[in-house]
């Protein structure tokens, strides 16, 4: 059967590059003007009239076909063993290579020398060419190797490894939706949760400026997952990715939960896993917003943190999505202190959190309304939208350090959180 992909002119780059990763370099591609968003329903019909016949016939010549697009892009981080290594003593020379191939983040990276990578290896039982995943969008392999590659060039010290591992598998589960979270223009990106012993053990921050910097372990551990993302992934900035403005936590994006004090499960025993086990979580996170209250009242504390999270432009609104809320330890003294369960919290959450269709714009609403009509039939402008499909899609932690303060983290919307244990931890 003829097919094809059609794209607009600013995404040809990224069909060019994912069809020759998946191995059909020679794909036929249909461009059509740029942009579609911003255009009226008119407009986008007219565009549609004036390219069917082009398009039919690309697709019946296929392959073939004179219009068709090819792409001499690599995909996947291929420096293994190549003489980039002998540039390792000169830091200067070993980062302008990599900054030549598409290799880094931006930031100086640590040479990974077979030394390093050999040191980093002998943290794991698994041999060096095992597949841990593919990853999307270009569908690279991350092998035990590759993983601990990117790991060195992060500058993780070499007993991170498990959680890297971890995390790689956690992100290429299906429900996560690596393939959109890596491709899409939405800002999303990885966010790394540890629990268990794990956290104490390799001193990641899960206190006082948990999701800034300042930790070695939470800035790296994040960073490596990231450089896999894109290096294994092949979703380089302006290529796969195309994040319209992204953010800073596409450079790294780690934290640990709190036990001590915790007036609830952990988040890895509430999904199941024993207390001293350790375990990673990644989250299609969209970004964070600070939210400050000195309220001692729980119920009215729970009806600002619902009204915060309440905003027009939000993924979650719009597909359905499963947010989360960083509680900081002395807002959690206040919620447990009034004997209100975590299941307690996500209820109210996501019973205050509705609404209305009309606080969107009329566009975003039939955008709104093609997504999640299955789950919420007919939408009016009156109909008042959870921001998820049921309240134990809201994601809770606790973590932080002394004030007033909680996070809330918007999520891409079509993600769910996946958690996966850490071997080599108990």
């Amino acid at each position: 059967m003829p097919s094809l992909a059609i794209v607009t002119a600013e995404f040809i780059t990224l069909a060019r590059a994912q069809a020759t990763a998946l191995g059909h370099s020679d794909l036929p591609i249909a461009v059509i003007p740029h942009p579609l968003g911003s255009r009226a329903r008119e407009e986008v019909r007219d565009i549609a009239e004036q390219h069917v016949d082009a398009i039919v016939a690309l697709a019946v010549a296929g392959a073939g076909g004179e219009a068709q697009i090819s792409s001499n892009k690599t995909n996947g981080y291929r420096v293994g063993h190549e003489a980039a290594f002998d540039l390792a003593d000169d830091d200067s020379a070993i980062n302008k290579r990599f900054r030549e191939r598409g290799w880094g983040d931006g930031l100086p990276v640590f040479a990974p020398t077979a030394a390093r990578v050999d040191e980093m290896l002998g943290c794991v039982r698994r041999d060096r060419h095992d597949v841990i995943a593919r990853i999307a969008p270009g569908f690279g392999e991350a092998t035990v190797e590759l993983i601990a590659v990117n790991a060195v060039m992060a500058g993780c010290d070499p007993e991170y490894l498990p959680i890297v591992i971890a995390a790689v598998e956690a992100v290429a589960a299906p429900e996560f939706n690596l393939q959109a979270v890596q491709s899409t223009t939405n800002a999303a990106t990885a966010w790394l949760i540890v629990n268990g012993p794990a956290v104490e053990q390799l001193g990641i921050n899960a206190g006082s400026n948990c999701l800034g910097q300042g930790s070695w372990a939470n800035a790296t551990l994040g960073r490596a997952l990231h450089l896999i993302m894109q290096n294994v992934g092949g979703a380089r900035p302006g290529e796969m990715d195309q994040a319209t403005q992204g953010q800073p936590g596409k450079f790294t994006f780690c934290c640990g939960e709190q036990t001590a004090g915790h007036p609830w499960q952990p988040l890895h025993v509430e999904r199941g896993y024993a207390e001293d086990t350790s375990t990673v979580t990644v989250v299609g996170a969209s970004g964070t917003l600070n939210m400050l209250s000195s309220e001692k009242d729980a119920r009215q504390l729970l009806r600002v943190f619902a009204d915060s999270m309440r905003y027009p432009t939000s993924n979650d609104y719009w597909c359905g999505g499963a947010p989360w809320i960083v509680i900081g330890p002395e807002h959690a003294a206040i919620l447990g202190g009034a004997g209100i369960s975590k299941a307690e919290i996500k209820r109210e959450l996501w019973e205050q959190s509705k609404m209305a269709a009309n606080r969107r714009a009329p566009g975003d609403i039939a955008r709104t309304q093609d997504a999640r009509r299955e789950e919420l039939g007919k939408i009016t402008p009156e109909t008042l939208l959870p921001i998820s499909p049921c309240a134990e899609d809201i994601g809770i932690i606790v973590a932080g350090g002394s004030g007033l303060h909680s996070v809330y983290v918007p999520t891409f919307g079509n993600t769910r959180s996946v958690t996966r244990k850490v071997d080599g931890f108990r």
